[in-house]
């Protein structure tokens, strides 16, 4: 099974090919660009020089978030369309998960990692899993102790201080907020995940949790900048904003 896979939740984001348990390519984009620029010619690019067709894909996979809400949009948009130009499932799974799959790769069961993506106005989005003895990439692998949220660094290390100690923790969060965790907590630099994000995608394949383009929805966990400054000069001029319920797989925004 071949598998084209993307993630556009940070400013530079990935692209990666597939095939079974093999990755075949992957590659950082540039960040001084725009997703908006820069796809789909990147997915194009990667497949030209592995001299593959795009007809020869059998799956497309993305990230759903969260991130960047523009990249997203634009991601998700990209693999939406060549998923049904090309009559293909798709897989969209959590950016969180799939730093939390790179984590535990060389990590025995039990061993606690959480995956913190800066989320700025100082937060962090965060998830906290436990890891199994499953094999790597797998749904099994990871169990959920703590679902995709935004929040102060600080506060969520105190929620999560009821599961233990914590093993690792990858990410660009990690990194600007190493100082808060324990020396004995291993601090990962975030690495591009679109790879892991088609590994994943293959694994959800084979158990048959694959879903039509249409059906992609974003996972957000607050509401994007632009509406929470919006809100802000509203009620600074006496405006009365209305307050929308955000789901955390809806049409919402993170930044």
């Amino acid at each position: 099974m071949r598998v084209l896979a993307l993630d556009t939740t940070t400013r530079a984001g990935s692209v990666a090919l597939v095939e079974d348990d093999r990755v075949l390519a992957e590659r950082a984009g540039d960040g001084a660009r725009s997703h908006a620029e820069r796809l789909p010619a990147d997915l194009t690019d990667l497949l030209d020089n592995a001299a593959m067709p795009l007809s020869a894909i059998d799956l497309f996979a993305c990230a759903a978030g969260p991130g960047s809400f523009t990249g997203l949009r634009i991601g998700i948009a990209t693999m939406q369309g060549l998923a049904f130009v090309n009559a293909r499932r798709i897989v969209a799974v959590s950016a969180l998960e799939a730093l939390g799959q790179m984590a535990a790769v060389d990590l025995a069961p039990g061993a606690v990692v959480a995956a913190w993506m800066d989320a700025y106005r100082r937060e962090v989005f965060s998830a906290l899993y436990r890891v199994t003895d499953a094999a790597p990439f797998t749904p099994e692998r990871l169990v959920e102790l703590d679902p995709a949220a935004s929040t102060d660094p600080a506060a969520t290390l105190s929620r999560w201080a009821a599961y233990g100690a914590l093993t690792a923790v990858i990410g660009d969060g990690a990194v600007a907020y190493k100082h808060l965790l324990a020396e004995s907590t291993r601090v990962i630099e975030p690495p591009p995940i679109a790879a892991a994000i088609g590994r994943m995608a293959i694994a959800h394949a084979r158990r048959g949790l694959t879903i039509d383009p249409a059906a992609v929805q974003p996972l957000y966990v607050r509401r994007p900048d632009a509406e929470v400054e919006r809100e802000r000069k509203n009620s600074r001029h006496g405006g009365h904003a209305t307050e929308h319920a955000v789901p955390v797989r809806g049409p919402s925004g993170d930044r």
